[in-house]
């Protein structure tokens, strides 16, 4: 696990040292080893300081800050015959696929298409060649990759702040899916693994229900395989209750860990969820001056002063840094079950003012754009403190069935009933205790008290939370920027 960087000179001049900078400004606290590459030579060492780049003089360079998750991570990059070499950041639940670049004599465009269509998992990847690199990612992209150039420069890397050091202003999430061929000209795409709007299915609620319990039973299974112990963020609500319980039987220890302000009711509740499921939970607590304390980190995590997602971006801040010191390296995380299943108000909102097949389009618009509102702000998070966050609602299997049921087995046109309605009928079907089923939906800004405490920072400045945010920011990224 870490972050990745690919260069590309346009100019065909030599791009270590720019490569160089680019690694530097990584922010993975973790890391253990850096790698750089090009095409024909690799160097790996414990410090920036240790790569021995003199002898690399390429246009291509690729680099990776590493830290081991299981024990068969190994370094990289790693050198590839016939001059190339690859990074590979990720996870992907099929038997050797890191090695299918070395062993296939089928080109490695159509080699890296194949990976993308066929393999389980969250990963990005990028080759380079002499005077090419070759990029992909999975269909739903857990794992950050961004690209962007400009009259120079060719570039890709795990953070944006990578390509902003460069010169490479404007970096744009690598679309989910996509394989990407870069050279002088530029990139150029291909769709290879998307999710496309497809005619409903019309299942009952139980044979829905039935379907989703074995896709979901699968997932966790596959992210918790082989784990001796595990850890679960958890806020005692349905989609963190589920995974838990689905867990539980495929590992030997589970951890759940619970964070949030101080005097907040979900916090008892939490309790007496993990009390129900048999299982001990750590909690911690915060005040508000440790939010102002973190804010800036936190928004050099995330690259953007966005109120919604600096205020999710706290707890998840503190949740997997407490998952480090419990020197756990997997945590599970519910991101996706709301895009999925109609979790969100708006979504009934929708339904009440602007009827059915408006809401069904709003709800497959947010799947498609989940790995940019939620999951690439949680894993750079994540990957910070040296855990890797896993997702079991997110996977493509999933992602598939749920776009095609109908919406009634996920919501009704009312704003007072419960919403996901086919999910909670799997937890009742599981056994899983009414305070968990039955909990209705609340957002983790507002449950831990994030969202009120930050109001409260920005007032006492002066100033609204948007510009608060943005003049904190621009202090962080002025600061990192010159010194890195």
């Amino acid at each position: 696990m870490g972050a990745l960087i690919a260069i590309l000179d346009r100019n065909n001049k030599n791009a270590t040292e720019t490569a160089i900078m680019m690694l530097k400004i990584l922010t993975p606290k973790s890391t253990e080893y850096f790698g750089i590459a090009s095409p024909q030579t690799t160097s790996i060492g414990k410090t920036i300081g240790k790569l021995k780049t003199g002898n690399m003089n390429s246009p291509t360079i690729i680099g990776y800050a590493f830290t081991k998750i299981l024990k068969e991570d190994k370094p990289q990059p790693i050198l590839l015959e016939n001059a190339a070499a690859l990074v590979f950041e990720g996870r992907t639940y099929s038997d050797k696929t890191r090695t299918c670049f070395q062993k296939s004599k089928a080109k490695r465009e159509t080699i890296a298409e194949a990976l993308i269509k066929n393999v389980h998992g969250d990963f990005a990847f990028t080759i380079i060649e002499s005077e090419k690199i070759i990029a992909g990612r999975d269909a739903i992209s857990a794992k950050p990759l961004y690209y962007g150039e400009n009259k120079d420069l060719a570039a890709l890397a795990s953070e944006r702040k990578a390509l902003w050091k460069i010169g490479v202003n404007k970096a744009e999430p690598f679309p989910p899916g996509h394989l990407a061929i870069v050279d002088r000209n530029g990139f150029k795409f291909k769709s290879v693994k998307t999710l496309v709007s497809s005619p409903p299915k019309t299942p009952t609620m139980q044979v829905a229900a039935k379907k989703l319990q074995k896709l979901l039973q699968c997932s966790t299974q596959e992210r918790v395989s082989g784990l001796k112990e595990v850890a679960v963020a958890f806020s005692g609500g349905l989609d963190s209750g589920l995974i838990t319980f689905l867990a539980k039987n495929a590992t030997q220890t589970m951890h759940l860990i619970h964070v949030s302000l101080e005097d907040q009711l979900e916090t008892e509740h939490a309790k007496q969820a993990a009390e129900e499921l048999k299982l001990p939970i750590h909690t911690y607590l915060y005040k508000q001056q440790q939010i102002e304390q973190i804010l800036p980190e936190v928004l050099w995590l995330i690259e953007e002063p966005d109120p919604v997602k600096t205020s999710i971006g706290i707890p998840l801040y503190w949740v997997t840094e407490r998952a480090a010191e419990l020197k756990l390296k997997v945590m599970l995380a519910g991101q996706g079950a709301d895009e999925y299943f109609g979790g969100y108000q708006r979504y009934v909102d929708d339904y009440l003012q602007r009827g059915p097949e408006k809401t069904k389009k709003a709800i497959l618009d947010d799947i498609l754009r989940m790995h940019e509102t939620n999951l690439e702000r949680d894993s750079k998070i994540a990957n910070y403190h040296g855990v890797e966050l896993r997702f079991p609602f997110a996977t493509y299997q999933i992602a598939e069935y749920a776009s095609q049921l109908p919406l009634q087995l996920k919501l009704e046109p009312s704003k007072t009933t419960l919403r996901k309605l086919v999910l909670r009928k799997v937890a009742k079907n599981l056994g899983l205790p009414k305070s968990i089923t039955e909990k209705p939906k609340k957002a983790i800004q507002y449950t831990t008290g994030v969202s009120k405490a930050l109001q409260k920072l920005a007032k006492k400045q002066g100033l609204p939370v948007n510009q608060y945010l943005q003049e904190t920011f621009q202090k962080i990224y002025n600061k990192r920027m010159r010194n890195d």
